[in-house]
């Protein structure tokens, strides 16, 4: 079976801080806690129409501050402040201690999970189909710029006799993420066949994980026997300062030796010129050795045919082409 752990209670402490904000030892600790409950019921309730998502209280030694979150601050503060003097007079009666209320405006109400749940809550009690009311929501969520969002209903859906779930996503929502940042809420519609719940999830991205980049200072050079840190990080040779004084000094040490180079050169050309006499003594020995009459050289041929036969080439060439011309 899967364990199912509330999305702000499994950040809490990593990424999301605490809704109360304040700490007593062990004997005050229950009290404090029980009054602390029954104020934000009592806030819930009376201001019920108000879209109050988030309630915050900081306790000190003599005083308490509550911050409302809220979609409505008009509703709230009401005409000329009337109604936030009459809930601070209702809250240290409650109390007994100076209170002080802090307004803070939600701009974007679409992207808070309360108020998403309390939104589809509204609509069941008005008796408008579960699944209609859902895709509105999430169709509304994601405009204003969620990447994700989930709701569940179950309950008594559509005057069924048993209670099912039904539920719809749009995007994604990664619930084992820490530092995805999930907003989370839940509220009950009170319908005439009975309670349904309702469950909210919203994605809006990540937590900032990455703290900026500081500005580089200006580096301190302290001396370390007598000498700068600065200088000595120029004087400490590095890979490619070493390559570029190896190429820079390439140009100039050739000159002092391209004098062996040449030399060096003329002394391997010189076995590379005997091949080619060695190739014309051959075709020179063959003329020179034969003085036993097998003299057929090719230069004396041609001089011997040409001459020769100057008579017997042009008779003989020239029926030829006759006959190739008939």
């Amino acid at each position: 079976m899967g364990h199912k752990v509330h999305p702000n209670g499994f950040r809490l402490g990593v990424y999301r801080n605490w809704e109360a904000k304040w700490f007593a030892p062990d004997k005050e600790f229950k009290p404090l806690l029980l009054e602390d409950v029954r104020l934000r019921r009592m806030l819930m309730t009376r201001l019920k129409n108000a879209g109050v998502a988030r309630i915050e209280t900081e306790r000190s030694s003599s005083a308490l501050t509550i911050t409302l979150h809220t979609a409505k601050p008009g509703i709230v503060i009401g005409k000329g402040g009337t109604s936030v003097d009459q809930l601070r007079d209702e809250l240290e009666r409650i109390t007994g201690k100076r209170v002080r209320v802090t307004i803070q405006e939600i701009k974007k109400p679409e992207l808070s999970a309360q108020l998403v749940a309390e939104n589809v809550a509204a609509q069941l009690e008005k008796r408008i189909a579960f699944r209609r009311a859902i895709k509105q929501s999430l169709m509304k969520t994601m405009r204003a710029g969620a990447q994700g969002v989930k709701i569940r209903v179950k309950g008594r859906l559509g005057g069924s006799e048993m209670a099912r779930i039904e539920w719809n996503r749009e995007g994604r929502v990664p619930l084992h993420t820490l530092k995805a940042d999930i907003d989370f809420g839940q509220t009950e519609a009170k319908t005439t066949f009975g309670r349904i719940g309702v469950s909210a999830w919203v994605y809006t991205g990540n937590f900032p994980t990455e703290a900026p980049p500081k500005p580089q200072a200006a580096a301190e050079e302290p001396a370390e026997a007598g000498v700068p840190v600065g200088a000595a990080i120029a004087e400490a040779p590095t890979p490619l300062a070493e390559l570029v004084q190896a190429t820079v000094a390439a140009p100039a040490a050739p000159e002092p030796v391209a004098a062996p180079v040449a030399t060096a050169p003329a002394a391997s050309e010189a076995p590379a010129a005997k091949p080619k006499r060695t190739r014309t003594t051959k075709a020179a020995t063959p003329a020179a050795s034969p003085a036993d009459g097998g003299e057929k050289p090719k230069r004396t041929t041609r001089a011997r045919a040409t001459t020769g036969e100057k008579t017997t080439t042009p008779k003989t060439t020239r029926p030829r082409a006759a006959k190739k011309k008939e």
